[in-house]
């Protein structure tokens, strides 16, 4: 399964069947038992959130956030990446990041087209201005200037932004292509900070990237007697703040590489405030054609707002959750998943417009009744069915492992790292997953290592979570190539760059976002999950394990 998920030589999904067909065949496991793993309660709360983002989709709710957003950080270069990165994080810690990232694209490119034509226009004024003030007429360019402005004009083709001016003079055709490589080269870095954010966002929420939903699914199926460990509250208090910062350190590294840190320049860019203000209308022109907020708009958001805040207080550690007051206070019987579905199918009963009180339209006809915020049609069209079957597949892996002794045989032949210091390991394994996650999808990647994270852990007598909770973030970290993920794959074709761009990017955000990772997992994330002792159910599962 390992060697046909990295090679994908036939659908991730098929693979994650294979345990159904070989475990009974192999006399591992009954099929029946097999077979159960592929619903868990895991899955059920990643259809729960992706009913939730279907949703939000459906009524461009997520659109009126982000320009909503961006009215309010206004137009600066520096100001404008850190808000369209910082709204592309948000929205991805609830919808999908490859809908966040093609969402974003498209206005970052139109207010850094309008950008460029105001500051370029801005400048033909002022040359204009001066050649009649001298009474000088523009003068031809040397060689080495023309040489250079072929280099120019190649590199500007490349990209969409495109500048129009009435002169056509040889000093302003050179001034033009200048303008056009510099917001060329600055459309390369707004697209890889919206590709990144996207990416970062999603480690931020248990539901907002598909390698989250698998660490809570095999903590649950590796160890039954955790407690409930993870859920929606206690990861978002871990790993939020290691968003924040990784997507801090990633705006200062993409701030360097593509505006410099010149603040006047950054921050103003040489344009003048008429510049800002028609950049600015873009914008502004953006929300107003959304129009007012609409009665199905109002309903997803309140829905949305009430699903956040019922898995934060679901069980959020400190103080009982309304879960166990209100139902039991031994049992874990409301999960998260239940929350999720239970919201998620009010979708279905609740009519996206206010019906007519009696029940008459206005040619006096019998009105037909609304339809609701979602049907099941569009459920089906964008519901991402293999991933369901992938989840399943990773947990009927590890059950697997777990009855056949493969995972204690695993955690024995781990056991000379005792020798090595806990956060060496951690680093060299984040690493590890970093770099085979560019190569291999991050749900693959997530659920080939995990079992084998949690065997070498029981083996050397450390907390799981000290090594599954960085990895499974580090499963995100795909910053390098193209085809590591589909946010990659979106701004590289749609911003024209370079595998080399997105290369050199990368690499150091990759080893940046590792630092960062067991930089929280060694401090806030000690104190959060007890990670400096051995946990009493990690030791029941080993004596379980047969």
């Amino acid at each position: 399964m390992a060697l046909y998920w990295c090679t994908e030589c036939i659908p991730l999904a098929v693979t994650a069947l294979l345990p159904v067909i070989l475990y009974p065949m192999l006399g591992i496991l009954e099929a029946g038992e097999v077979c159960v793993q592929y619903l868990k309660d895991s899955n059920m709360l990643f259809i729960g959130g992706l009913l939730v983002a279907i949703a939000v989709e459906q009524w461009r709710l997520h659109r009126r956030i982000a320009v909503l957003v961006l009215l309010i950080v206004g137009v600066k270069p520096s100001l404008l990446m850190i808000g369209f990165m910082s709204t592309t994080a948000f929205l991805s810690m609830w919808i999908s990041n490859s809908a966040a990232t093609a969402m974003m694209l498209p206005i970052a490119s139109a207010v850094l087209q309008q950008l460029c034509e105001t500051e370029a226009n801005a400048e033909e004024r002022k040359f204009s201005l001066a050649a009649a003030k001298n009474g000088q007429e523009n003068q031809a360019f040397e060689m080495g200037d023309i040489e250079e402005s072929k280099e120019n004009e190649l590199e500007a083709k490349e990209s969409s932004i495109k500048i129009e001016v009435c002169d056509t003079s040889p000093d302003a055709k050179q001034r033009r292509l200048k303008m056009e490589q510099k917001y060329a080269h600055l459309k390369k870095g707004m697209s890889l900070s919206i590709c990144y954010a996207a990416s970062i966002g999603g480690t931020a929420t248990l539901t907002g990237t598909t390698p989250n939903v698998i660490l809570k699914g095999q903590i649950d199926e590796l160890f039954p007697q955790n407690g409930g460990i993870i859920n929606f509250a206690s990861w978002f208090g871990f790993a939020f703040p290691n968003m924040v910062l990784t997507l801090a350190l990633s705006w200062l590294w993409l701030q360097f590489m593509f505006l410099g840190f010149n603040l006047k320049k950054s921050f103003g860019c040489g344009t003048n405030k008429e510049s800002d203000r028609e950049a600015y209308q873009v914008i502004r022109n953006e929300y107003k054609k959304l129009g007012k907020m609409s009665f199905a708009e109002a309903c997803v958001l309140v829905i949305f707002i009430l699903l956040v805040l019922m898995w934060f207080t679901r069980e959020p550690g400190f103080i009982p959750g309304w879960a166990t007051v209100l139902f039991n206070k031994e049992k874990t019987y409301v999960t998260d998943g239940t929350v999720a579905i239970f919201m998620s199918s009010l979708f279905f009963c609740i009519p996206s417009n206010l019906p007519r009180c009696c029940g008459k339209s206005e040619d006096g006809t019998p009105a037909e009744a609304p339809s609701p915020l979602l049907k099941w049609d569009i459920v089906q069209e964008k519901m991402p069915w293999n991933i369901i079957l992938l989840l399943g597949g990773g947990f009927a892996l590890a059950h697997g492992s777990e009855k056949s002794g493969l995972s204690v045989w695993l955690g024995e032949s781990l056991t000379p790292l005792q020798s090595i210091p806990p956060f060496a390991i951690c680093i060299l394994l984040c690493l590890v997953v970093a770099m085979f996650t560019e190569c291999s999808s991050n749900v693959a990647t997530t659920t080939l290592f995990l079992p084998v994270l949690a065997s070498m852990a029981i083996a050397i007598k450390i907390h799981p979570l000290y090594v599954m909770i960085p990895c499974t973030i580090a499963a995100s970290l795909a910053f390098m190539l193209p085809v590591a993920t589909p946010p990659n794959a979106i701004a590289f074709s749609f911003a024209n760059l370079k595998v080399m761009d997105m290369a050199k990017a990368g690499l150091v955000l990759n080893i940046v976002g590792v630092l960062i990772i067991n930089l929280a997992i060694n401090t806030w994330g000690v104190t959060m999950f007890q990670l400096n002792t051995f946990p009493t159910w990690a030791d029941v599962n080993v004596t379980q394990t047969p």
